[in-house]
């Protein structure tokens, strides 16, 4: 643990405010510290938050937030604005239960402006809360900050667009901390940057504007005026397509520079237009080991040990290794992800057939709709992409492949509760969603070797075919295995019992099996256990024989309620005359908040405890079954 002498002193940004220069640069440092410290201990996101330090600094220094709206896109660039508004020493227990969030909450404190958890939403937001001001005639500042990963996303673009359009006084800081638009970064640019950012240069460049309209040929000579500039701006500096899309161009400008950074915020403060300021930075900065390699520790798990199920690889290893096997025996498939290369397990895919994969950038709707294309032309499209993220691509699941009947196979990771990074990342609505779609299959595997089975079932369908499954141990794989066809609707009985059916789909099989023996000693017998891997279809044989040698029937399912397995079941009972007695199990009518998993599963009664509960107030279950 670093020593701190300065950063306890500072409790709100007006704190900051005054400080000298030389103390502003101690604080850096011991923020930058102090986030390595907590982030080490309890988890998070670490290479991308020490690269914004002296930004987030520069920031609260000139700006007073919250009056001024200081809005951040995609939370985990917040975490020094968590600690430098009055959150330090909340900051320590963050992303535990009942701690602080990991990412933007506007119930958490009034400097979070806009809530942030999925990427490319700054710029929208502050254009709204940019004629919220206009409308009420006050003179906050508005500044929208993104990362240049985000600007992949068509929402920014969308923003960008409209605010050109508009016009109305709003700052931008692009936090560029991976060349991704420009690798130029040169003592000219930081000239011209300090140039376009005097207020003698704007004055004079204002006036002469005016002086030109009056002018005979005004048009002309205006034409000609801007056309030069640009034309200048262009060659030497990344901004001309800003500049086009009606914004003012400041940069690129060192991000680690706090003079340099207060003297270009102080000077863009003062412009009644928009301006995008180009800001790089360099993730990990303070850290050796993050610096060196940021993608390896863009996040880290923390001290705290997790459990380990068993020996079995993750759902994500499976999926990778599982891709490999399918495609050397089809060449028509290729994979398509959404800037989840590392997270989705894609890396070993990658280095064995590069040319067979895409990277689409942080755009669900774009990749979804692209592997559509590839899909016309007789390709075999795989999207790995996060629950949470998927929501994002809906609409083009359903106009761009589903309406025009081009099959793909969507494998959504960290379906359920995800855990510490909390309602943003809980990808708990993909069973509701997808089942509303016309022609989609869903699925969801009870371990590694269903996953593969259903991969490749669902490239042999020719449909489009969904696959859900948590961030978890796969509990079995068969690495040497070969994948099996499954026949499409039908479910597997676990084990045979009577009075009562659990239904259980995914992640809840695992659970149940293991529970077994804790349920047999606490009931004295065994209900039937069904591994219900098909959502949609429903195994519509195997529910009527179920309900003709059971009385109750309980669903269990790591997804919401509302739209849910069990609701399908639900309608399927009515819709049929069936009147056995329906419990479903899920997670009820809210936003699950943050936790590690296994408290969250057990908060949300997925666990055994609650099927005993449950089976024991419906009074199910008289006769004795052995294991």
């Amino acid at each position: 643990m670093h020593k701190l002498c300065l950063l306890p002193k500072i409790d709100s940004p007006e704190d900051i405010k005054k400080l000298n220069k030389n103390a502003l640069r101690k604080l850096s440092t011991e923020v930058g510290q102090y986030i390595q410290d907590v982030v080490e201990n309890v988890g998070g996101h670490y290479s991308s938050p020490l690269g914004v330090v002296d930004l987030t600094i520069a920031l609260h220094y000139l700006y007073n937030s919250p009056s001024d709206k200081i809005i951040w896109d995609v939370g985990h660039q917040a975490y020094a604005h968590k600690i430098l508004t009055g959150r330090r020493d909340a900051f320590k227990n963050m992303r535990q239960k009942g701690g602080i969030s990991g990412f933007l909450k506007r119930d958490e404190s009034p400097h979070d402006i806009f809530g942030a958890g999925h990427a490319s939403t700054s710029i929208s937001a502050a254009l709204g809360f940019a004629h919220a001001r206009d409308r009420k005639k006050t003179k906050d500042q508005i500044v929208a900050i993104i990362g240049d990963g985000a600007m992949t996303g068509g929402l920014a673009y969308e923003g960008i667009n409209n605010l050109g359009y508009h016009r109305t006084q709003l700052t931008i800081v692009l936090n560029d901390n991976s060349h991704s638009i420009s690798k130029s970064v040169g003592a000219l640019s930081h000239y011209l940057t300090r140039v376009v950012t005097n207020p003698t240069y704007n004055r004079i460049r204002n006036d002469i504007w005016e002086i030109s309209g009056k002018l005979p040929l005004s048009s002309h000579i205006r034409k000609i005026m801007r056309k030069t500039e640009e034309g200048i701006k262009g060659y030497l500096t990344p901004g001309a397509l800003f500049e086009e899309l009606g914004l003012r161009y400041i940069g690129p400008i060192d991000g680690h520079n706090l003079d340099e950074l207060i003297r270009t915020f102080r000077a863009v403060k003062k412009m009644n237009t928009p301006v995008l300021v180009h800001v790089y930075t360099r993730k990990g900065k303070g850290s050796k080991l993050a610096e060196e390699d940021a993608v390896k520790y863009y996040s880290i798990g923390g001290k705290a040990k997790q459990k380990v199920e068993n020996a079995a690889p993750d759902y994500s290893n499976v999926f990778g290794q599982s891709i490999i096997q399918l495609a050397e025996k089809d060449d028509k498939v290729v994979c398509i992800t959404a800037a989840m290369e590392i997270g989705t397990g894609m890396t070993p895919f990658i280095e064995k057939y590069p040319d067979r994969y895409v990277d689409v950038g942080i755009a669900e709707e774009h990749a979804v709709t692209y592997s559509s294309g590839l899909a016309a032309e007789g390709y075999k499209p795989i999207v790995p992409i996060y629950s949470t993220f998927m929501q994002r691509a809906y609409d083009h699941i359903l106009h761009d492949a589903l309406l025009q009947n081009l099959p793909l196979v969507y494998c959504m990771d960290r379906s359920g509760v995800v855990g510490p990074d909390g309602p943003t990342h809980h990808g708990v609505f993909d069973l509701a969603f997808m089942q509303t779609l016309p022609g989609m299959i869903v699925t969801a595997p009870k371990d590694g070797n269903e996953l593969r089975n259903l991969i490749a079932t669902a490239l042999e369908s020719g449909k489009n075919f969904s696959i859900r499954y948590p961030k978890a141990s796969s509990r079995e794989f068969d690495e040497n295995g070969a994948a099996e066809i499954l026949e499409i609707g039908k479910w597997d009985v676990l084990h045979n019992g009577s009075d009562t059916a659990i239904f259980a789909v995914g992640s809840m099989v695992g659970m149940i099996l293991d529970a077994k023996k804790e349920l047999y000693s606490e009931l004295g017998y065994l209900p039937t256990i069904v591994n219900a891997r098909f959502i949609k279809p429903l195994d519509s044989e195997l529910i009527f024989e179920i309900c003709q040698n059971h009385k109750n029937i309980i669903t269990i399912e790591e997804g919401v309620l509302s739209g849910g397995f069990g609701s399908a079941v639900s309608t399927f009972l009515h819709d049929n005359g069936l009147d056995n007695k329906l419990h479903r199990i899920g997670i009820p009518d809210q936003f699950v908040e943050h936790a590690t998993r296994d408290e969250l599963l057990v908060e949300l009664g997925l666990c055994p405890e609650n099927i005993i509960s449950v089976l024991k107030s419906e009074n199910v279950g008289e006769e004795v079954y052995e294991l």
